[in-house]
């Protein structure tokens, strides 16, 4: 639905509070979510403990680890890897991919299903003890253990789940089975009408989570669905192009941009407080970098795999938000028990006002990593 005297300022301010909502459960907060992207690297933390410290009331790092068993939630792809509400992931089950097994990789996953029922929870150590397959490439070009490479195929596959983690590794279980749909016999008519359902749903949980989407990146960030539901690949274009059309919409400066029908956009919806608040990487406020770079004119680049001599903001560098401005980045570390936080500015210099609530942004972080001293260089 086309709407008109939208401006870039109120879509960069939507941006911000529609999904910086006052903090709330842990449970809450991911369902309100709807996804929460995961990444291994501490720097000082892991992005989705980054990402749900601005969300959740008194929230520490490794909370969402501590608590995942409790919770009704997932580790699955969606758009990414991550954590989703139950609902969620029954809506991308069952899972085709796209890889066939062989006969004999069949009967490894049988037998390797077979220990994991058996056992209600295993370590891939566990399994690797009992099966010791060998060893198989992996992914980045190098080898990793087959039972474990096998581990994972068959979780995505939706086989077995992630019970829990232990010092950071998977622990297996099987496969819930309560919580997904019921399969009917359907005709071709009533299948093609119950999978474009779904996947509209499961674009909106998308737009709703990292809207507004300007249209260069809708497409592109949308489309990665089908790591979620490769079984229906080649159904995405359509349900683009459906979304396009029921979706609001808006054109600026030749750049068309989406959102959700219900979502109130306009002069003086959203208020913007002044806490400071340093940004994972892959937080949906600066997740799409083309978006980033249209409302705030720098560019922002993840540089954690970029050679040190070419990096320009480092390693881990931290989004640094002020007001409705990104006005700069930190490079944060935990060094001899206390944070270090290196502050660079898109000015060359920290604006006028800032410096007692980055004080106090680095206070709710050290506490957030349970550290005792802080300290600070720009």
């Amino acid at each position: 639905m086309p709407t008109s005297n939208i401006t870039l300022k109120d879509l960069r301010r939507y941006a911000i509070v529609n999904t910086l909502f006052a903090p709330t459960t842990l449970a809450r907060a991911i369902n309100t979510l709807g996804f929460v992207q995961a990444d291994p690297i501490r720097a000082p933390a892991r992005a989705q403990d980054l990402i749900l410290r601005h969300r959740v009331k008194n929230y520490h790092a490794g909370d969402l680890e501590r608590h995942y068993g409790k919770l009704n939630i997932e580790e699955d792809f969606f758009v990414n890897y991550g954590f989703v509400p139950r609902a969620i992931h029954a809506l991308m089950h069952p899972r085709t991919p796209r890889t066939i097994w062989d006969v004999a990789t069949k009967k490894r996953a049988a037998a390797i299903l077979d220990f994991v029922c058996a056992h209600k929870e295993v370590h891939p150590r566990e399994v690797d003890a009992h099966f010791a397959h060998g060893a198989a490439a992996n992914n980045w070009g190098g080898s990793s253990n087959a039972t474990t490479h096998l581990l994972d195929s068959m979780h995505y596959r939706g086989l077995i789940r992630v019970a829990r983690r232990d010092k950071g590794i998977r622990i297996y279980a099987p496969a819930l089975r309560d919580h997904e749909r019921s399969i009917q016999p359907l005709t071709d008519r009533e299948q093609t009408s119950a999978v474009a359902a779904t996947l509209d749903e499961l674009i909106d949980v998308v737009v709703k989570k990292y809207a507004p989407i300007p249209a260069g990146g809708f497409s592109g960030l949308v489309g990665r669905l089908q790591y979620g539901v490769p079984q229906w690949r080649g159904e995405i274009t359509a349900a683009i192009k459906r979304a396009k059309q029921r979706l609001n919409h808006t054109c600026i400066n030749g750049v068309d941009w989406y959102w959700p029908l219900d979502a109130k956009v306009g002069a003086n919806c959203h208020e913007i407080d002044d806490q400071v608040r340093l940004l994972a990487p892959f937080d949906p406020i600066v997740w799409d970098r083309k978006r980033f770079e249209l409302f705030w004119n720098w560019p922002y680049r993840f540089e954690a795999y970029t050679p040190a001599a070419k990096r320009k903001l480092g390693y881990y560098a931290l989004p640094l938000l002020w007001r409705e401005q990104v006005i700069g980045w930190a490079n944060v570390s935990v060094q001899v028990g206390g944070l270090q936080a290196d502050i660079g500015y898109v000015a060359g210099v920290a604006p006028r006002g800032v410096a007692r609530e980055l004080a106090a942004e680095l206070e709710r972080l050290r506490g957030f990593l349970a550290l005792s001293d802080c300290s600070r260089r720009t």
